[in-house]
Formats: structure tokens, C-alpha cells, sequence
């Protein structure tokens, strides 16, 4: 848990090729919008956004000029129905654009625009950030091999994301962390493990405490912590193996000593044999979709050739896999990663199976 430097350079954002564009038209991810980012950035003033402890969240709350904002909340109504509806108009009567709030920390500078229906006061975030093609790789990979399914539009330079709801990772664990009970505990520390093995083959980096949430599920009899990534601005991009895995970040302190604590190497072995199957699983039901994203990455510049040099070494001392050794580029890397998963859990499956046959035989 050395807090060496992880990540020393602030990540570009790589543009969409023409293939990855028309893949995102295939699957329904790309869609005409009526406004764009720059189109926010015309806001007036502004004014911070305090937590409930009267802490800086570094969100600013941003408002228009009269003109600018009654065609700002229109079209912010219509890419709402547009990404979590069908698009019809008619329900933008029931909606009002309570807030728009900007972003000065991290790489995406995102707005964050919260829409309430005012029949009933239920109300709904979504975020509008510059397009990139790292976070739409990781938003793909996301919606493929988390348990999770995300919603997403691309249109040209603008990237719009649906929240994703959840207790932030930093909040989770200075606020409600130590009030969990020991089984609790045991839970998280089994999640964190699930999640940090899920981020390493998927190539997932930079998931420290606030760039993932901690989402309580309520079973009949107890609560279910589960971990789920919110940023994706760091897939397939670092060098070091390191960034790819959660534990190695001192903002995850506490949840790896909960790890150390409350899980046996054996526990730690089986929770991450698990996850690996199911990615694997995942891998094969996703079919042609993956395979085809995974080519596209394969000749998509997305990462530095000093990072992808650096990063193909690493996984080849991991895995002794000669293949990566002749990697040329980060989505070869990252298809060569799932691959593996994938043939060693299909190995393993015939394996079993043939065993299983040798016992029924005898």
C-alpha cells in the first residue's frame, strides 16, 4: 500500500474513429441530440456546492442568463426523454431542470443535471461530459461484463451518461464503514475483492474511493453491499499493472485491511476464481458484440506506446502468455486479457467435466 506514483500524467481524450462510430450507431448508442457540451459551458456565474457538513464537493452550481436558459432546460428536457425514455415530448410538461451543476475536479469535467418531475417530486441525474473513446470503451465494457447494464448516447463531441445510483466510495467508508456489523464487514470485504479482480482483466484503472459507489441491496433477511465503478475515464490507458487494481490505491486503505481481516487466502483464492468465471461467462454471452469492440480497440489509438510497452510486459510476468509479448497496441492487450479469462475458464470446464465423466465411468 506504498503510495508510489501511480499515475504521473494527466490522460488526453482520444477522439472516435470511424469505426467505433459506426459500432455505437449498430447498438443504438449513437443518437442526434439538441445540445451540446460547449453549449453548457455558456453559463453566467456560479456557485459552490456544499455537502451536508458544509465541506466543498467541488461541484459548482451554474446558472444561465434568462435567453440562454429557457433553451437550455428544453433541450436538457428532450436529451432526458431521449436517453431514459422513448423521446416524446409530451412528457416534457411533468419535468422541470431543477439544478445543472459543473465539475472542476478530474478529467472529464462533467455537468450533472438533475431532472424532476413535478407531479410527484421523484427526481433523476444525468451527467454531460466531452466525448472520449477510452470512457466509451469502459462504458461498453461496463455494460457486457459488470453485472450492471448502462445507458449511454454519443453524439459527436458529447457523451451523455445515465447515473449511476450509489453511496460514493470515500463517503461509505469515513461515514457508515465502521457502523457495519461483522457480517457486513465480511460481505464488503468479499465485494472489494470481486471488484478489484473484475477491474484487472477488464483493464480498469483508477478506482480509487470516489470513482466508485457501494450500493446496499436489501435481502429478505440482511443487506448486500455490492461495488460499482462511476468513472471510466481510465480504461486501457496506464502503463502500470498497479493502476488497473484497486487495492493499490491508499484511498482503498481501509477496505483492503477489511479484506486482511475479515477473508482467508483461500476465501480471497475462491472469491477471485469466481469472479473470473463469471466474466468469462459473460465474455462468451456477449458474443459478436464484444468481439466486435474488441477489434475496433485492437486498431484504435487510445494509450501512449511507452504505457503499452510498459503494461504488455507486466501481464506477461503475470501470466508467462507469450502472446502478449507481441502486443502492439492497448485493445490487442485488452483482447488478449479477456481471452485468457476465457480459455483458461473454458479449460477448466472441460476439465471438470471430464473428470466428472472418468468418476461416473468408474
Amino acid at each position: 500500500m506504498s503510495e508510489e506514483r501511480l499515475m504521473s500524467k494527466k490522460k488526453p481524450a482520444y477522439p472516435v474513429c470511424k469505426k467505433l462510430d459506426q459500432y455505437l450507431e449498430h447498438y443504438s448508442r449513437k443518437t442526434e441530440i439538441p445540445i451540446f457540451y460547449d453549449d453548457l459551458l455558456r453559463f453566467a456565474g456560479s456557485v459552490v456546492v456544499y455537502d451536508d457538513d458544509d465541506i466543498d464537493t467541488l461541484w459548482v452550481r451554474v446558472y444561465y442568463s434568462e435567453f440562454d436558459r429557457i433553451e437550455i432546460d428544453n433541450s436538457l428536457k428532450k436529451v432526458y426523454s431521449i436517453l431514459l425514455s422513448d423521446g416524446n415530448e409530451n412528457i416534457h410538461k411533468y419535468l422541470n431542470v431543477d439544478s445543472v451543476d459543473f465539475c472542476t475536479f478530474g478529467n472529464s469535467k462533467p455537468f450533472r443535471i438533475k431532472v424532476r418531475n413535478i407531479l410527484n417530486d421523484n427526481f433523476t441525474y444525468f451527467y454531460v461530459k466531452k466525448t472520449d473513446a477510452s470512457r466509451i470503451y469502459g462504458l461498453e465494457l461496463e455494460h457486457m461484463l459488470s453485472p450492471y447494464n448502462l445507458h449511454f448516447l454519443v453524439y459527436k463531441d458529447t457523451l451523455i451518461e445515465e447515473h449511476i445510483a450509489g453511496i460514493p466510495g470515500d463517503v461509505f467508508i469515513k461515514d457508515m464503514l465502521p457502523n457495519c456489523t461483522e457480517t457486513e464487514k465480511s460481505q464488503l470485504a468479499k465485494g472489494f475483492v470481486k471488484f478489484n479482480e473484475r477491474c484487472m482483466i477488464r483493464l480498469l484503472g483508477d478506482m480509487r474511493s470516489y470513482n466508485y459507489v457501494i450500493v446496499p441491496v436489501h435481502d429478505f433477511d440482511h443487506v448486500v453491499y455490492r461495488i460499482r465503478a462511476i468513472d471510466f475515464d481510465q480504461q486501457c490507458f496506464e502503463g502500470k499493472l498497479k493502476v488497473y487494481r484497486p487495492q493499490f490505491f491508499k484511498e482503498n486503505y481501509q477496505m483492503v485491511e477489511l479484506v486482511r481481516k475479515k477473508l482467508t487466502r483461500d476465501s480471497i483464492d475462491q472469491y477471485k476464481l469466481e469472479e473470473r468465471s463469471i466474466v468469462a461467462k459473460r465474455i462468451l454471452s456477449s458474443g459478436a458484440r464484444i468481439k466486435r469492440l474488441i477489434a475496433i480497440a485492437k486498431k484504435d489509438h487510445i494509450s501512449t506506446q511507452e504505457n503499452i510497452e510498459t503494461l504488455r510486459d507486466a501481464i506477461y510476468e503475470l501470466t508467462l502468455d507469450m502472446q502478449f509479448k507481441k502486443a502492439k497496441t492497448m485493445g490487442e492487450i485488452l483482447g488478449l486479457a479477456l481471452n485468457f479469462v476465457r480459455r483458461n475458464y473454458e479449460d477448466v470446464s472441460m476439465k471438470q467435466i471430464l473428470e466428472q465423466n472418468i468418476k461416473i465411468d468408474h
